[in-house]
């Protein structure tokens, strides 16, 4: 147990023995305003585990999730909050985990509404990677994953993350940080605006719409590996991290064709 999850025990020790106040976010992490004076609960410490384990492929020790997880558990078990409450600002502005590389360095920087709760520093490892099967037939490419979610979420209507998924997609397919004019990204970005615009469903732009031929329509193909999933999944939660990885959306078909590609 960390220093601070311990001086979280001490002081929920101390909340259960006398008048209980709930554990707040200012009481643990370095922010201002609102968002300090918002007890910390379960479902923001639930949001936080989940962004973790997107981004970081697992729950961080000592982490912002760690941390928010001890205080919100303390809260419920003193009856101030219970299991399903989400803090209203954290609901709305959401929760990030990003990663940025630097000379050898990789800085993990957490964010509730906004506002920086942890950043830390770790080495980038340097892992031995196994070949993706690239010259085989069967290994699915970028496109055929997109197409697979114009199969499997084709009616739903291209939102602001599902471009930023389509778009990251796009970037990996072509190696280039380019978006083509006319492309598939460059179509959801159309779309996810106009149906911003647009009220009720009907006339909506969908992920079929999009999506049905985007092998022919992607500049450059490749088969899907495991970073090209973790890029697209980052993009997709970073423009809606209070809903996550959609199920059957185009975070969903990289990672479940990146998982296909790695099988012997």
């Amino acid at each position: 147990m960390s220093q601070q999850q311990q001086q979280l025990q001490r002081e929920g020790d101390a909340h259960e023995a006398e008048h209980p106040q709930p554990i707040k976010y200012g009481d643990v992490f370095p922010v201002s305003g609102e968002l300090a004076t918002k007890p910390i609960a379960p479902q923001d410490a639930a949001m936080m585990q989940t962004a973790e384990n997107l981004v970081l492929g697992q729950t961080q020790k000592g982490g912002a999730a760690a941390t928010m997880q001890a205080a919100a558990t303390l809260n419920e078990r003193a009856g101030l909050v219970s299991h399903k409450d989400t803090t209203d600002i954290a609901g709305v502005a959401g929760v990030t985990v990003s990663e940025t590389d630097l000379r050898g360095h990789r800085i993990v920087t957490e964010s509730v509404a906004g506002q920086v709760v942890d950043e830390h520093y770790r080495l980038i490892p340097v892992v031995a990677r196994s070949p993706v099967k690239a010259l085989d037939r069967d290994a699915i490419t970028i496109g055929e994953a997109l197409e697979a979610t114009a199969l499997m979420a084709g009616d739903k209507p291209v939102e602001v993350s599902d471009a930023a998924a389509i778009q990251a997609a796009e970037v990996r397919a072509a190696g280039t940080n380019m978006v083509a004019p006319g492309g598939i990204a460059a179509s959801a970005q159309a779309a996810a605006s106009a149906n911003q615009r647009s009220s009720g469903q009907q006339g909506k732009t969908t992920l079929a719409d999009v999506l049905s031929d985007a092998s022919l329509m992607l500049p450059a193909d490749k088969v899907v590996t495991g970073e090209d999933a973790e890029r697209v999944i980052a993009a997709e939660v970073r423009n809606e991290p209070y809903v996550g990885v959609k199920p059957g959306g185009v975070g969903d078909s990289m990672a479940a064709a990146a998982r296909l590609n790695q099988k012997p």
